[in-house]
């Protein structure tokens, strides 16, 4: 920077502090030009207004008593929450409105409608005709289509939705309750609770979990005679709680209680999702972090990468390293201190491995063995939909049949569209590469993007007819969604 700035203005961007400022600070490097402003602003500025150095790692001593901490953390709560609910107030239409006739593999209503707000006296049509750039120059990026921020992002971690946590409650005593935090968005925009299960090996059983929540209190009664040893065995530690960044029993954890921890198939519930949020593990400094929207875990037999951006090349791979350091924000020495679980990777890592191999897609009773549409079974409007895809929405360029997925990564480079932000402790600025998820059964899986940052199908097409610049007509858009719900 010294190099760019007169002295005097750098006594000006070292003094100055909160979110304006640093909005200022991104401005003004828009404005002249200077690239790397932008991370060596954010990186410093925050810094000096503590006088402390950055760091890559968590503190390690805590100097409070958990009291102390659980005091501080309770009282900040409400505001907390209410900056972050004044943002999804903002930014989306979050009411309760269920497509007619349409509905998740069990029984829960698909949400419909576009949910993303638009500024006053904007139309979707007339911001699809606009130009990157012209978007960018009139700040015209709909606030919905920005990066979206962990309720309180720079804290973060692992977060739950009430009825997981009421249900691992009731069944094994185990509280994911957060004293600092409650999960943000309302359960009619979330997946089905609890999701049914489908194994490639035993299709002629259906869902096998029965309608129930699969926990470490019924996990052998249920897959007992299905499974194999191993698989069983893998099961048990997906359902089995081990120490976690803020489920511990250390006096910095988030729980009033001391903590067993959690469990993959809290977030992962049934092998499926139940949008449990947290911040990847992999970034830093933390306003750079992305949050994260928990992927299915269906049908990963048919997946060669894992993890939204850490690109790991076997479902063991990342089974490993989310113990190892996902579940302690990527930094091993905390973990130490929490008690981290070391799973063994021959047997342990191995068995977890198989079993989730096994999770499928839903069954999609209109596609054929090559994962297009049976015209005998489908609508007119569907097939409409399905040509879309594979036409003029470009959709297929990444999602190919038949589980609609490249198994690559993309960047969107969606930070064409507007200039870098800090939004509510947020950095939005470039995402990068994103993996490519499946399609197949998307219905089931709202929030959309590796973020959440879009409510429904509806929201999710009209986010990549701007960024993609394809000019898609409302009825184009509406078969597309369609087809999407056939998947």
């Amino acid at each position: 920077m010294s190099s760019v700035l007169a002295t005097g203005e750098r006594t000006r961007i070292i003094g100055v502090k909160g979110e304006k400022t640093m909005t200022r600070l991104l401005r003004f490097q828009t404005a002249t030009g200077i690239a790397s402003l932008v991370v060596a602003a954010v990186q410093t500025a925050f810094p000096q207004e503590t006088g402390k150095p950055a760091s890559s790692y968590s503190p390690v001593v805590i100097h409070e008593a958990f009291a102390t901490i659980r005091a501080r953390m309770e009282a900040a709560k409400p505001e907390v929450m209410k900056r972050h609910t004044a943002l999804l107030e903002e930014r989306y239409d979050l009411s309760n409105r269920p497509a007619s006739g349409v509905t998740m593999a069990r029984s829960k209503p698909v949400q419909q409608g576009v949910r993303v707000k638009l500024a006053s006296g904007r139309t979707w049509d007339a911001l699809a005709r606009m130009t990157p750039e012209e978007i960018k120059s009139g700040d015209a990026f709909p606030k919905g289509f920005f990066p979206l921020p962990h309720p309180n992002h720079a804290e973060g971690g692992m977060l739950f939705p009430r009825f997981l946590i009421d249900e691992i409650k009731a069944q094994e005593q185990r509280d994911l309750t957060r004293f600092d935090l409650d999960f943000d968005f309302p359960d009619h925009l979330l997946p089905e609770f609890p999701a049914p299960i489908f194994l490639t090996t035993r299709p002629d059983l259906g869902d096998v979990s029965h309608g129930k929540l699969v926990t470490i209190d019924n996990f052998h009664e249920l897959f007992n005679g299905i499974l194999n040893p191993k698989q069983l065995e893998g099961l048990r530690l997906l359902v089995t709680a081990f120490p976690q960044q803020q489920f511990n029993g250390t006096e910095d954890r988030r729980t009033i209680r001391p903590s067993r921890g959690a469990a993959c198939f809290d977030c992962h519930a049934n092998g499926h999702t139940t949008s449990a949020t947290h911040l990847v593990g992999d970034i830093r400094p933390q306003q750079f972090r992305h949050r994260i929207d928990t992927p299915s875990l269906r049908g990963v037999n048919i997946q060669r990468l894992f993890g939204s951006q850490r690109a790991l090349k076997s479902v063991e791979d990342f089974t490993e390293f989310e113990q190892r350091a996902a579940y302690f924000d990527g930094d091993p020495v905390t973990a130490t201190k929490k008690g981290v679980n070391i799973l063994e990777r021959g047997s342990q890592v191995h068995f977890m491995g198989e079993f989730q191999s096994l999770l499928d897609f839903p069954p999609a009773p209109k596609l054929k063995i090559d994962g297009k549409l049976d015209p005998k079974k489908a609508t007119a409007q569907e097939v409409r939909g399905q040509d879309l895809f594979f036409g003029k929405a470009q959709c297929a360029s990444c999602h190919p049949a038949p589980y609609y997925t490249d198994n690559l990564m993309h960047n969107l480079r969606v930070e064409r569209f507007y200039n870098p932000r800090l939004i509510n402790g947020r950095m939005a600025s470039a995402d990068g590469p994103i993996k490519t998820f499946p399609l197949r059964g998307i219905k089931d899986s709202p929030p959309y993007l590796h973020d959440s940052r879009l409510m429904t199908l509806e929201d999710t097409v009209e986010f990549f007819n701007l960024v993609l610049e394809l000019r898609l007509t409302q009825p184009e858009k509406a078969d597309l969604v369609a087809f999407l719900r056939a998947l």
